[in-house]
């Protein structure tokens, strides 16, 4: 029997004043998921079958373990931003929604790669190889969505991304000091970087700028993560360095 949108809420209220680990709200016609900003402590949510486009809410959850959105209205994979700080999500059904698009398998590999701490997707075991090619197939989803600009279950940020962007950097955004990077790895403890490491060459330059701060970023970053946040990057990094040695394999 669905329940009414006062009843969902009626519910989750409940759940949010009395630290109720599940809710479940299954083909309850909803549409907005801000009651999940009350929920730090839920760790199972059925959103199955509603008309959910906004993931934003979720990420409040940070207890939260497994997550059902089969059949809603969730339009683009940048949403997955929104889930990439949940630290124990293991388990995702997102099935049946436009932003799965035409290509099945892109769609798994930019999941995973967004997700790497997945033990099931859409009901199927997640595996160590699937995790490997994800970062190679996978698209990587770096900023929450722009809520427009959707096709295919596609946004154009995240297409723009498997295609590689022809735009040319805003020198102003980019901060490419070497003092800096060096200063940002001393402060986690890591060796300096020689140098010679950073001449290049004009062409060069913009490749290099991006990558100092994107590096810049990932560090201080870092600093914010406890133990277990440090192991999940320490398995992202391992599993990311083996999918690029096979690539290089292949490519000999």
């Amino acid at each position: 029997m669905r329940l009414s949108r006062a009843a969902v809420l009626a519910q989750a209220k409940a759940a949010a004043l009395d630290g109720v680990r599940r809710l479940n709200c299954w083909g309850s016609h909803l549409t907005d998921i801000s009651i999940c900003r009350d929920l730090p402590n839920i760790e199972v949510i059925t959103f199955s079958v509603n008309g959910i486009s906004d993931l934003e809410p979720l990420h409040r959850c940070q207890n939260l373990s497994e997550l059902y959105l089969r059949r809603n209205n969730i339009r683009s994979l940048d949403e997955l931003f929104y889930l990439k700080t949940l630290p124990r999500l293991r388990v995702l059904w997102l099935a049946e929604n436009p932003c799965c698009g035409p290509d099945p398998h892109r769609y798994r590999m930019t999941v995973l790669r967004n997700l790497p701490s997945l033990q099931k997707l859409d009901n199927q075991a997640v595996t160590e190889e699937e995790l490997s090619q994800a970062l190679v197939d996978g698209v990587e989803i770096t900023a929450p969505p722009a809520r427009s600009g959707v096709e295919n279950g596609w946004s154009e940020s995240t297409a723009s991304s498997a295609a590689g962007s022809t735009t040319e950097p805003d020198s102003e955004l980019l901060s490419c000091s070497l003092e800096e990077t060096n200063k940002t790895q001393e402060e986690i403890d890591m060796k300096p970087v020689p140098r010679d490491k950073y001449s290049f060459s004009p062409q060069e330059t913009d490749c290099s700028c991006k990558r100092n701060n994107v590096l810049n970023a990932i560090l201080l970053l870092m600093k914010e993560l406890d133990a277990e946040g440090l192991e999940i990057i320490q398995q992202t990094v391992a599993r990311r360095l083996q999918a690029f040695q096979k690539k290089e394999l292949q490519e000999e």
